[in-house]
């Protein structure tokens, strides 16, 4: 198995676990980085004031706390600005739609040292690169803890690209002063990406959360390119980085792991779009607001949210037929509160709206929700009551068609569920209604990380080896963060190993969504069929 390319040796990299490949890119960016210290982080002072508006954004901690506002622009600092910038080399790189994948894509991507002068070059052939749009740098800093780890500066930058054409294959490379992508040496770095077709055709789309870093993660991530997906859906659990996941500063946190996470996952959305959301592992308590400032540094998401300043993984898109929705769990979790409440209420309000603009949308044939808890699952973490009690109520009202989660790191799919209970049984290979059966729910949490179990008694059941049980002994958590004993029918899909989603939409006369869940070698372990009217 080839190992991603993390910057380090090959004949070393294959005598040495993750945990060391991790301790050795992060000894080697560290020495490239100006480090800043604590109190100054805490402080929120700048690295430096060469200039204003070079489009360097730098963001943190406010004075004395870890979750106000704080935002500001400012140029690289003295140390930084003497590296050269043709040794500062970009890394990292990940897409994401704009606002209409028709017309709009953003492209980020990571740099180890601040750079000046960031731009992408875009061209319809990999030779002929003449357009040139500036970019945006985001300062990322993390305060250091005495004797656990440094200070640490991170760099992310990301350009805008508004006004393409629908159905178009574009070419790009990214550089700054000093590094030209379209420069004899550096043309290996080229990628590309498709923006969505002006009308509806057979696509296909995967999903998983809880990745991390880590090779089953690498294989995950050949087998979602193997599909080659117009968009990938990543529900939460992104990085690792935040090792507790309960959104606290006393969370174990190092901030190196994204540089490793971003590196392996480049080989995959640099030309595929990596749709985020926000998983309970992903809230940084270290930034503001709410533990979300790493993901707006990081991450340039679809600004079609109630609030993407504050709630950047909510969001919505429709590609083709399909129209799909982002959500925050970390709202109306009942299990992990850190944030419950944050938006009072308005995430929940825009979803209500947004959900009926989809369904009355001609051209949107079927909805798809994704986040990060559960609201059906009998694996470690449950179900989450808080999801239920907010959401499902809309959900069943607009009819959603598939309804994807993470944060149990299995793979687990329910019957078509309605008003709590079985509205149809869905076997393996079988078919369902929404408007008629109620909603399919599928945990896709086997992205890459530490896998879990089921409820004793509860064997595996999946294509292959179908192990049918009437019931199974499982709970969901309650506002008062109880684990509340149920027996439960639904749980129709059971496997305990890496996996990800892969969902054909098809359009025309015999509109479907065909389903499928792959194993970390590409084998299918679950298909069914979502068909309205049928």
């Amino acid at each position: 198995m080839d190992l991603p390319d993390v910057g380090i040796p090959p004949r070393l990299a294959r005598r040495m676990s993750m945990a060391e490949q991790y301790e050795y890119l992060r000894a080697k960016l560290t020495r490239r980085r100006a480090l800043v210290s604590a109190d100054a982080v805490a402080g929120g002072l700048l690295t430096g004031c060469s200039g204003a508006g070079t489009g360097t954004t730098t963001a943190g901690p406010s004075a004395g706390s870890s979750t106000g506002p704080s935002a500001t622009t400012a140029g690289p600092s003295a140390v930084t600005s003497r590296v050269p910038g043709s040794a500062v080399v970009p890394f990292g790189r990940h897409l994401a739609f704009g606002a209409d994948p028709r017309t709009g894509m953003r492209v980020s991507w990571q740099v180890p040292a601040a750079v000046r002068g960031p731009y992408l070059r875009l061209g319809a052939r990999p030779d002929d690169l003449g357009r040139r749009i500036g970019a945006e740098m985001r300062a990322l800093r993390t305060p250091g803890v005495a004797g656990v780890r440094p200070a640490v500066e991170q760099y992310y930058v990301h350009a805008a690209l508004d006004g393409l054409l629908p159905g178009t294959t574009y070419y790009y490379g990214v550089g700054h002063d000093g590094f030209d992508p379209a420069a004899a040496g550096h043309r290996a770095t080229i990628a590309s990406f498709r923006t969505a077709p002006a009308n509806p055709e057979t696509f296909v789309f995967t999903a998983f959360g809880d990745q991390g870093v880590s090779r089953a993660a690498t294989a995950t991530d050949r087998v979602l390119l193997a599909r080659e997906p117009a968009f990938h859906l990543h529900a939460g659990d992104i990085c690792y980085a935040d090792a507790n996941g309960q959104g606290k500063t006393s969370d174990g946190y190092d901030p190196g792991y994204w540089d490793l996470f971003l590196r392996q996952t480049e080989p995959v959305a640099r030309s595929v779009p990596w749709m985020v959301t926000t998983g309970n592992h992903d809230m940084e308590a270290w930034y503001s607001p709410d533990g979300y400032g790493g993901q707006l540094a990081r991450f340039s998401l679809p600004d079609t949210g109630f609030d993407p300043r504050t709630a950047p993984g909510v969001y919505s898109f429709v590609y083709g037929n399909v129209g799909v929705v982002a959500l925050d769990a970390n709202d109306v979790s009942y299990e992990i509160p850190a944030n419950r409440g944050y938006t009072d209420g308005r995430q929940t309000a825009w979803l209500d709206r947004r959900l009926g603009e989809l369904r009355a949308a001609p051209d949107v044939e079927f909805v798809v929700v994704f986040f990060h808890h559960c609201a059906y699952s009998t694996s470690a973490h449950a179900s989450d009551g808080g999801v239920r009690a907010e959401w499902l109520p809309l959900f069943a009202r607009h009819q959603v068609d598939l309804v994807i989660n993470g944060h149990n790191h299995v793979y687990e799919r329910t019957d078509a569920v309605k008003n709590g209970a079985v509205g149809r049984p869905v076997p393996v290979g079988g078919s369902t209604d929404p408007t008629r059966d109620g909603i399919v729910y599928v945990t896709a949490g086997g992205g890459g990380k530490d896998l879990y179990g089921f409820p004793a008694g509860a064997d595996e059941s999946y294509e292959g080896r179908v192990a049918d049980r009437e019931s199974v002994d499982t709970f969901h958590w309650t506002a008062s963060r109880q684990q509340h004993a149920e027996t439960v029918a639904w749980s129709r899909v059971r496997y305990r190993g890496f996996s990800l989603l892969s969902v054909e939409a098809a359009g025309g006369a015999s509109p479907r969504l065909t389903v499928s869940a792959l194993d970390e070698n590409g084998r299918r372990i679950d298909h069914f069929e979502v068909r309205r009217g049928a």
